[in-house]
């Protein structure tokens, strides 16, 4: 082939691509690749120099003997599979730019359609909404002009009776005919919506087409002002219902029938929120049953019952006191129980040595502790013997105020150790120690404390006990008797291994793996820690952050701490702990349970708390007419003694408060105003204060605050250590409200011998004393025949005519009563003084 400038071009075909080599005066040019894309040009080299073109047949497998020096065939390989990939990555590269723009376009007309769907779903709606306005306003301008019409044809009726009826084509060509009648017609037919009528039928201004202060954004996005906008839900509603018009008629709902926890008493409106019914159907339910009553009020379980079976639902009654169902009460397998160490309680008189001989056991120093060596509180314990077995022991109060604390230790306990001093026999707190004992089915052992004084008498107490049916191993019985010494240790080994003797016999076993569940020994207001409280451990383990309901109060155990003080994170059964996490302090005796939320602990400490009130106000409260005057009329008579009482431990207060209302009698009694546990506070000033009352502390005392708020407002705060002295000084108190006895002390009798009238004076006796003597500052009776005529006091008492102050026996006098003159020969005066006597309470 030649071209037009004389260049000769061969053309090969070397596959799918050509390759065209151009000649000029016999020496290679360049080499032309092309392919079906594109057109590529490889220069090469010339074949005798480094700067000369390959020939076409190197490039694609020529001679080799005309390829251009330096360059190989694997070279040559490597470069044209270099361009082949470069090609397959542009290519790939160009693939995705246009998927990616594919898809941009596909978005970008979806986002398009959907905003073209929404702005005619808004036209549609306000277009509804105009044509809706449009409608409502011709119906009522219609109305209107129908009402002007007929009053018109009333009014021309009654003015020209004998008139014909008006030709509507007439009425309509005069109308047309009057200046601009029919244009304002034809404005009124166009723009009816938006004429405003004034009340006497007459035109307003056209205000319909013009915004009423700022345009909101809510208007903006609806397209205008128009009405409430219907919810979703209730445009799948109307959807709903337009499907099943067309399919052939609204098709009944099935009705759901549910399951209506019903307490004692429900709000109407609660009930139908329980039935998923509508308030007006079930307010007209009650009306049909002759139950006029709202939504907001409430009715009873029986009538919630009728309404519900009404409404084709279920009934399942419930209590408020359901929710203490979630408390595990379970029932424990016997493959899981285990071994438990024995609760031991120390009971016995005051000041018979039960802390010393625990003491003793423990090698510890309690007593000391103690105001005045006696125990104020009840202990918990754990000893470990030299056997390795594990006690646990209650110590409790022996004196009289501390009934309560020693019948917390009975329940609570295994084995009662009844500790009975040698040389003082069975005294009152020995016999209600045991008493206790026997109410809680616990065996008991006797310990015979101070056996090494010289004055112990064993047999005597071992006989004793006799009295109250106690009969001891040496006499023939089955209540073991360990005769002990707290200060030498005598028997001290015999005494803690019939412990576990008895221990071994009662087979004590608990669940450790269950919740637990524990009784409260005691609980007390710590300044720095808040509310603790003394647990003794019954069943399962309690962990630190268990969540609790204990009485009234709920916590969560933030921390426990054992007996020697060391925090502990368990606490297994039979183990006394000190909890720290609750919300108030419980009541000494209140049972710990462990639930599952702090959500049900709240609920079950809430409805304790409201049942308690209730009790509380039922009690106090009078129940019939009757015996509210009876209870103002004893009110009245009887004088109380208002007094705070604050203690360091709940225990302490509950057995003040006990022992201060056995203080009294019919004409006075104590009555607590506030008992607590913790330190005095300005409250409880204040609460005195208005009361006139005296703040006792036991073991507590008054805050900087309190102390300065009772110097001003002068209120009195006793403090006390020993519960002996605080019941003497209440006592005494209570005594000073009792009214003084009086008594009358015969002195003396005379006789009426004659009767004078004294001017200025009146009737005067003349007596003579016949025994005893006659004082003018004495009260008199006057007796005829021995009857009572008069009492009173005398005028005047003279011997001859003087004024005298007394008249002894055998001497003659003159008397005159005060206020009273009906005297007679033959009377008897006599006379008598009255003597005021203080009392006491017993």
């Amino acid at each position: 082939m030649s071209d037009s400038d004389g260049k000769k071009t061969l053309g090969l075909n070397r596959g799918p691509g050509q390759v065209k080599q151009s000649f000029s005066h016999g020496r290679t040019k360049n080499v032309v690749v092309e392919t079906k894309r594109k057109r590529v040009v490889v220069p090469k080299p010339g074949a005798s120099g480094a700067g000369s073109k390959p020939s076409a047949k190197s490039a694609v497998g020529g001679d080799p003997r005309k390829r251009p020096a330096g360059i190989t065939d694997a070279e040559l390989e490597r470069r044209m599979k270099a361009l082949a990939a470069a090609k397959a990555a542009e290519a790939e590269e160009a693939a995705k730019r246009a998927a990616a723009e594919k898809a941009r376009e596909e978005e970008r007309n979806r986002r398009r359609a959907e905003a073209e769907a929404k702005e005619r779903e808004e036209q549609e709606r306000a277009e509804k909404a105009r044509l809706k306005a449009e409608e409502e306003e011709r119906k009522k301008r219609e109305a209107a002009e129908a009402a002007k019409a007929k009053e018109a044809k009333a009014r021309d009726t009654s003015a020209q009776p004998a008139q014909p009826a008006a030709d509507p084509a007439g009425q309509q060509a005069r109308a047309a005919a009057k200046p601009g009648g029919g244009a304002k017609r034809d404005r009124d037919d166009r723009g009816g919506a938006n004429v405003r009528r004034d009340n006497r039928g007459g035109r307003g201004r056209d205000d319909g087409g013009r915004r009423s202060g700022k345009l909101t954004l809510n208007q903006a996005l609806s397209g205008g002002e128009g009405g409430r906008q219907k919810s979703l839900a209730a445009m799948k509603r109307k959807q709903e219902r337009a499907r099943q018009k067309a399919m052939g008629g609204a098709q009944e709902r099935e009705k759901v029938v549910r399951t209506v926890q019903l307490p004692e008493a429900i709000v109407v409106s609660e009930l139908a929120n329980r039935m998923s019914e509508r308030v007006a159907d079930v307010v007209k339910s009650l009306m049909t049953n002759g139950i006029m009553a709202t939504q907001n009020q409430s009715i009873d379980a029986d009538t919630a019952e009728l309404i519900i079976e009404e409404f084709g639902h279920t009934v399942q009654r419930v209590s408020d006191a359901d929710v203490e169902d979630v408390i595990d009460t379970v029932e424990d397998d016997a493959a899981d129980l285990v071994g438990r160490p024995p609760v031991i309680t120390i009971m016995g008189h005051v000041d018979h040595g039960k802390t010393s001989l625990l003491d003793a056991i423990r090698n510890a120093n309690v007593t000391s502790g103690e105001a005045g060596g006696i125990t104020q509180h009840i202990g918990a314990y754990q000893v470990t013997t030299e056997g390795g077995a594990v006690l646990s022991f209650l110590d409790t109060p022996g004196h009289a105020a501390f009934t309560s604390m020693r019948a917390r230790g009975a329940q609570v306990t295994d084995i009662v150790v009844l500790v009975v001093a040698a040389d003082d026999a069975v005294m009152p707190q020995t016999i209600e120690a045991i008493n206790h004992a026997k109410a809680a089915g616990v065996p008991m052992i006797v310990a015979i404390n101070k056996i090494d004084l010289p004055a112990a008498n064993a047999d005597k107490v071992r006989t004793d006990l006799l009295q109250h049916e106690v009969i001891v191993e040496k006499m023939s019985g089955e209540v073991q008797d360990v005769e002990v010494s707290a200060q030498t240790g005598q028997g001290l080994d015999t005494l803690l291994e019939a412990i576990a003797l008895q221990a071994e016999i009662l087979e004590l076993k608990a669940n450790p793996e269950r919740s637990a569940m524990g009784a409260v020994i005691e609980a007390q207001l710590d300044v720095g820690r808040g509310p603790v409280a003394t647990v003794l451990v019954q069943n399962g383990t309690l962990k630190q952050g268990d969540i609790f309901v204990v009485g009234e109060q709920w916590g969560k155990v933030r921390a426990m701490e054992n007996d020697k003080g060391e925090r502990v994170k368990v606490a297994g059964p039979s183990v006394p702990v000190e909890v720290l996490g609750l919300n108030g302090t419980p009541e000494a005796g209140d049972v710990l349970n462990v639930v599952d939320t702090e959500a049900q602990a709240r609920e079950i400490a809430e409805y304790r708390e409201n049942a308690a009130k209730e009790k509380r106000a039922a009690a106090g409260a009078a129940t019939t007419l009757e015996q509210l005057m009876q209870k103002a009329k004893e009110d009245e008579n009887v004088a109380e003694l208002p007094i705070l009482v604050k203690a360091d431990v709940q225990g302490s207060s509950e057995a003040i408060v006990q022992a201060m209302e056995k203080i009294g009698n019919d004409e006075v009694r104590v009555r607590v105003l506030h008992s607590g546990v913790g330190a005095i506070t300005e409250s409880d000033i204040g609460l005195a204060e208005a009361s006139g009352a005296p703040v006792f502390g036991f073991n507590v005392r008054a805050n900087a605050s309190a102390r300065n708020t009772a110097n001003q407002k002068g209120v009195e705060i006793r403090y006390y250590s020993v519960i002996y002295d605080l019941v003497d000084d209440v006592k005494a108190a209570a005594s000073g409200l009792l009214s003084a006895e009086v008594r009358e002390n015969f002195i003396g009798y005379a006789s009426i011998k004659e009767v004078f009238k004294v001017s200025n004076v009146g009737r005067v006796a003349g007596c003579l004393v016949t025994e005893g003597v006659a004082r003018r500052s004495a009260g008199v009776r006057l007796l005829r025949d021995n009857v009572v005529i008069h009492e009173g006091t005398l005028k005047t008492l003279k011997r001859f005519k003087d004024e005298v102050a007394e008249v002894i026996s055998g001497q003659e006098c003159g008397m005159a009563f005060e206020n009273y003159e009906d005297i007679r020969e033959g009377d008897v005066i006599e006379i008598f003084e009255r003597e005021e006597v203080e009392r006491t309470l017993a």
